[in-house]
């Protein structure tokens, strides 16, 4: 099956999955409150449904704009923008008449749902699956380090062994830790055999960002090619799984870094690359992309092991990755607001490209876990139309005791709504900018 439509269908079968939940976090604690639920659906209901049933007093339904679900509750400033029903006097059974911390219940009831699934997700798959790791004793040829963090004391060669003064277990997660957490000193084993402590800089993250350096960091393996990107410059030039890389316009490349190097100095220029092929030298002409890429990555030359877990563990070790993987992506949020972070917002076919060519159903839980976490930071973000915007209102009226006017919420609405499309918008238009013109 084509790898596109195998990630479409994981993108769509996960974001299902998500909203339903996350709309049942709202509906629970709604029903539970006897407040009457009108509506509850998968996706948007423009003009039509593609399928709807009245089960009680709630219409189930699954709409045909895949931009999100909704639960429709009476006697709710929402999306519907229902003034007919908002100008009637108040019911014992709409949302208006509960108590204010009843309402703050039911608004959080979805951003609940999809941090507990996260926790739930990752606590299954450290339970089935453990988690991966490379340490140090696992990288005898350690890292390449780029120029400007060699800067710092770093060399080629490093086995990084603790951050912070602790045991670092997985070498290959040091280019998130300093991007996004409070990295203040590294210590790694050097190649002579001495240990060094080094102390970064506190501003390390915002450096990385603007100077574009994600990994400066690059384990160090040999440049035989693992896998081969299809309608790349690879592809065309005629490079297959197996080859070995020998030079790259008469410069040797003995390590994957030093071919990836040459070839981001060859951007859109056409090169001679030297490879050994079932024991005979051999030779293509290739143009990497804007980027310097030529869409080939390296077979791994180091051993990965896998930490098992208990259930109890798993417990514990769950709620480490859920904690970590919200304050990572809160913490880079702030990028979004940069002129460079706006370029690289994507909708859902950036979503789409987390997921694996092939089905695997740990990757498939594991992005899963992931996009609920970010679904629900996203859902609580005091933007008007989102639950967050509902809460934000709702802790005004508990701290000051009034309620927001009715025509203020409408308005509030309104605006969120238009700035939640735009967004959406906007971010998909980047998508397929990228896909257009990132050839």
């Amino acid at each position: 099956m084509d790898p596109f439509i195998i990630k479409a269908i994981q993108l769509l079968l996960s974001l299902s999955l998500l909203i339903v939940l996350h709309e049942f976090g709202h509906f629970i604690p709604a029903k539970l409150f006897k407040t009457r639920v009108e509506k509850f659906f998968l996706f948007f209901d423009v003009k039509f449904a593609l399928f709807k049933k009245k089960i009680g007093e709630t219409v189930y339904g699954i709409g045909w704009l895949p931009l999100g679900g909704y639960v429709k509750i009476s006697g709710m400033i929402d999306e519907s923008m229902d003034k007919e029903q908002m100008a009637q006097p108040p019911q014992d059974w709409e949302f208006r008449s509960k108590p204010a911390w009843q309402r703050l219940i039911i608004m959080l009831g979805g951003v609940t749902v999809n941090l507990v699934l996260g926790f739930l997700l990752f606590m299954m798959i450290l339970f089935v699956w453990g988690k991966n790791y490379i340490g140090p004793d696992e990288m005898p040829e350690g890292f390449a380090v780029v120029d400007q963090f060699k800067a710092y004391g770093f060399e080629d060669g490093d086995r990084v062994l603790q951050v912070n003064g602790d045991e670092f277990k997985n070498s290959v997660d040091i280019n998130r830790n300093l991007f996004m957490r409070d990295v203040k000193t590294v210590t790694v084993l050097h190649q002579n055999g001495a240990e060094e402590t080094i102390s970064i800089p506190e501003n390390i993250g915002q450096q990385m960002f603007q100077e574009g350096i994600m990994q400066p960091f690059i384990p160090i393996q040999r440049p035989i090619l693992d896998s081969v990107a299809p309608e790349t410059a690879a592809q065309i030039a005629g490079l297959k799984k197996g080859d070995s890389v020998i030079s790259i316009n008469d410069q040797e490349t003995g390590y994957w870094h030093e071919m990836t190097k040459v070839t981001k100095e060859h951007k859109n220029k056409e090169m001679e690359i030297v490879f050994e092929r079932d024991g005979e030298i051999k030779s293509v002409m290739a143009t990497p992309d804007e980027d310097g890429i030529l869409g080939v990555t390296p077979r791994r030359d180091f051993e990965v092991k896998t930490r098992e877990y208990g259930l109890a563990e798993s417990v514990s070790a769950g709620f480490n990755e859920c904690y970590w993987t919200l304050h990572d992506y809160a913490y880079q949020f702030k990028y979004v607001f940069t002129k460079k972070g706006a370029t690289q917002v994507g909708g859902f076919g950036s979503i789409g490209g987390l997921f694996p060519d092939a089905w695997n159903w740990k990757a498939f839980w594991h992005t899963t876990a992931w996009i609920s976490i970010i679904l629900a930071f996203m859902n609580i973000l005091p933007i008007p139309a989102l639950d967050g915007g509902h809460v934000m209102f709702l802790l005004y009226e508990i701290i000051t005791g009034r309620k927001p006017n009715e025509k203020f919420m409408e308005y509030a609405q309104m605006v969120g709504f238009f700035i939640l499309i735009a967004l959406v918008l906007y971010a998909n238009g980047n998508d397929i900018y990228r896909a257009i013109f990132d050839k």
